[in-house]
């Protein structure tokens, strides 16, 4: 039976979860992930686990931090004046914003909101946590 290798287009089912059982992200009900083996579409544990699984197979694996989306990282987290913020937006602890300059935006999460400035958190929102995936490999091309 086939083994998924790199340099292969795979399609995988999936659902995520973390230590307490929260299931933050799945692909049931919809298409499964696709993407090619060796390439870095993924974080490097995801590709790890489905790297040598035959087809049809399933598995569950836990992913530490360090091979997902990493420990959050200090110099991710930035205050802002509140007089830098426009005016047309509203802070509120947990939105999720869009912030960069001209055609360059990434996403960061407001921390923190005072009279005086505004805390900003460029971490991935998974990161420093460890990642539980029962995982499908569907196809392999």
């Amino acid at each position: 039976m086939q083994q998924a290798k790199p340099g292969d287009t795979v399609r995988v089912h999936y659902t995520g979860t973390l230590d307490d059982g929260t299931e933050f992200d799945s692909s049931r009900g919809r298409d499964p992930l696709e993407f090619t083996l060796g390439a870095g579409q993924v974080v490097p544990g995801f590709e790890a686990a489905v790297t040598g699984m035959r087809l049809g197979e399933s598995k569950t694996v836990t992913i530490p931090a360090a091979e997902a989306y990493g420990e959050p990282r200090q110099e991710l987290l930035v205050t802002v004046p509140r007089a830098q913020v426009p005016p047309t937006v509203e802070p509120r602890v947990g939105q999720r914003l869009q912030v960069g300059r001209g055609a360059q935006a990434f996403p960061v999460v407001v921390q923190e909101v005072t009279d005086e400035h505004v805390v900003l958190d460029g971490n991935h929102p998974l990161a420093g946590q460890d990642l539980t995936f029962a995982l499908e490999l569907v196809e392999i091309r």
